[in-house]
């Protein structure tokens, strides 16, 4: 018989695991040994932190990361494949969502392993939950570019599909680049359109802000540097 692959949602800010995680996950890190994460020091301290009685040393955990070739993918798998349950752990938030995990959860699929995805903070779902903008349709699209010419022309171009489509456009930013991205929404984007800023989602310095640009350029800049954020553009 073939295991079960467990997706295991982790925390978004550090000491909140008992506000943002249902009982039923700590639970199943007890119950497991053997794990495929993407950042094995993360994953350790979080296990550690939910299931004090594991024995760290005695886990088997294998790093899937987004360099991790497919190679890779599968042989994390074996011992799925030879009847041993594994969970999946992301380094923040939930496994598969703009993460390597979907990886494992793809391949699984393709090998007929059970996929069971437990329950635990989303940045991107909570920052769309608190926005206000339209939660029936929208779209994740990761990083934008670096460089601030394929930047603007970028935000230009996710700004209308969110006005042409009414479609809520989500993207995300390395943190220290935070305050630069910021800038350029506000010089790139129409003043009539909506902003929404989700930073240290479920922190005690959580800052969820959704205002007009216009409205944001009277604002103090929020301080958000090398905070975890998500950017939305709506209506």
């Amino acid at each position: 018989m073939l295991g079960t692959l467990y997706l295991i949602p982790t925390i978004l800010a550090d000491d909140t695991e008992a506000q943002v995680l249902p009982p039923q996950v700590a639970a199943r890190v007890a119950a497991l040994s053997c794990f495929l994460v993407e950042n094995a020091r993360t994953a350790r301290r979080f296990i550690k932190r939910v299931a004090p009685e594991h024995v760290i040393e005695q886990l088997k955990i294998s790093v899937i990361d987004k360099d991790s070739t497919e190679a890779q993918v599968q042989a994390a798998l074996q011992p799925v494949l030879s009847g041993q349950d594994a969970g999946v752990i992301s380094e923040a938030g939930c496994p598969g969502i703009a993460d390597p995990g979907a990886e494992l959860a793809r391949r699984a699929h393709q090998l007929g392993i059970r996929v069971v995805p437990l329950v635990g903070p989303s940045s991107l779902l909570l920052a769309l939950m608190a926005s206000g903008m339209n939660g029936q349709s929208f779209a994740f699209h990761g990083y934008l570019p670096i460089e601030r010419g394929p930047r603007l022309a970028a935000i230009k171009k996710l700004e209308l599909q969110a006005l042409q489509l009414h479609q809520t456009q989500l993207f995300i930013e390395t943190p220290y680049r935070n305050l630069p991205l910021l800038e350029d929404l506000l010089a790139g984007l129409h003043p009539g359109t909506r902003l929404c800023v989700a930073a240290s989602l479920t922190a005690p310095n959580e800052f969820i802000i959704t205002d007009t640009v216009a409205g944001w350029k009277k604002r103090p800049r929020p301080d958000i540097h090398k905070q975890p954020a998500v950017f939305l553009i709506g209506q």
